[in-house]
C-alpha cells in the first residue's frame, strides 16, 4: 500500500532577501511565508527545520500510541517535541541530529513497559527512518 501526500513551496530572489512560501496539500498551511530571517537569525514564522520538527514529533507520538495499543495500553495524552539541529559543515548546512521529548500519560502502564515502547516507536517511526542523523529521546511517563 502507497500513500503519497505533498508540500510544495515557492521561493523568489536572492538566498538573504528572497522571501517564499510554503503550502500543504490538506491546507493546513497554505502560503505560509519563510526566508532567510526565520531559518537562520531567528526571526519568527515558518522554516524547514521546524516543519521537519513538527512532523517528526507527530508521527513519533501516533507511532508510540500504535506500540502502546498493541501492548494493551490506551494512552490518555502523548505530548512530543522533536528539536532539530542545523549544522554548518563543509559541504554546506545538514540536519545533524534530532532529540525527542514525549510526556504521555498511560493509564496501567509501568515505566518499563513505556521505555520500551517509547524506543520501538523512536525506531520505528516513519519518520525517523528518513533521517541521516543522530536521534536522541527523553520519554518520561507521567501520573
Amino acid at each position: 500500500m502507497s500513500i503519497e501526500k505533498h508540500g510544495s513551496a515557492v521561493w523568489q530572489g536572492g538566498l538573504k532577501d528572497g522571501k517564499g512560501t510554503v503550502s500543504t496539500q490538506s491546507g493546513t498551511l497554505n502560503e505560509a511565508p519563510y526566508g532567510f530571517t526565520q531559518r537562520f537569525e531567528g526571526e519568527a514564522g515558518a522554516n524547514p527545520e521546524e516543519l521537519i520538527g513538527a512532523a517528526h514529533a507527530s508521527c513519533y507520538s501516533m507511532a508510540l500510541s500504535m506500540i502502546l495499543g498493541e501492548a494493551g495500553y490506551t494512552p490518555e495524552r502523548i505530548a512530543s517535541q522533536a528539536t532539530v539541529t542545523l549544522d554548518s559543515d563543509d559541504d554546506g548546512f545538514s540536519i545533524t541530529a534530532v532529540h525527542l521529548e514525549t510526556r504521555a500519560s498511560v493509564p496501567g502502564a509501568d515505566d518499563a513497559a513505556f521505555q520500551d515502547a517509547a524506543a520501538k516507536a523512536k525506531a520505528g517511526c516513519p519518520v525517523s527512518k528518513l533521517f541521516n542523523a543522530e536521534i536522541t529521546l527523553d520519554a518520561r511517563l507521567e501520573g
